[in-house]
């Protein structure tokens, strides 16, 4: 049960700029240190690696760092990922960070978060 710390990049691609932030590897009841992106626009979440017996994370999102929501995809599902797959991110929250609810010894998971900044340049 950590806080695991996140390594954050750029990837620029004239005229845009895009933030990956990435987490890992996580086990069962590790959260990740909360990434802050308030100016991001489009965001996707990419989770691989080992679930383990009835593993999970859940994609939060915070405006104030101190209370906590299970994050939506376009399609109003909740993202409580249970297997690997890369899925968009619908609410636009200050903070975001992933949280292993669910899992077993051999529950290792990394996940990615790719946050298109809406400035130019």
């Amino acid at each position: 049960m950590a806080v695991k710390a996140l390594t954050i990049s750029t990837s620029q691609v004239a005229p845009h700029q895009a933030w990956i932030a990435s987490w890992g590897p996580m086990a069962n009841g590790d959260t990740g240190a909360p990434f802050e992106a308030p100016s991001s626009g489009d965001r996707s979440v990419q989770v691989t690696g080992t679930f383990g017996a009835a593993g999970s994370v859940s994609i939060e999102g915070s405006n104030d760092g101190t209370n906590w929501a299970t994050l939506r995809d376009p399609a109003n599902g909740s993202l409580a990922i249970t297997a690997a797959s890369i899925r968009a991110v619908m609410e636009l929250t200050r903070y975001i960070r992933p949280n292993v609810t669910a899992g077993d010894g051999t529950t290792s998971l990394t996940i990615t978060l790719l946050a298109n900044s809406m400035k130019r340049g």
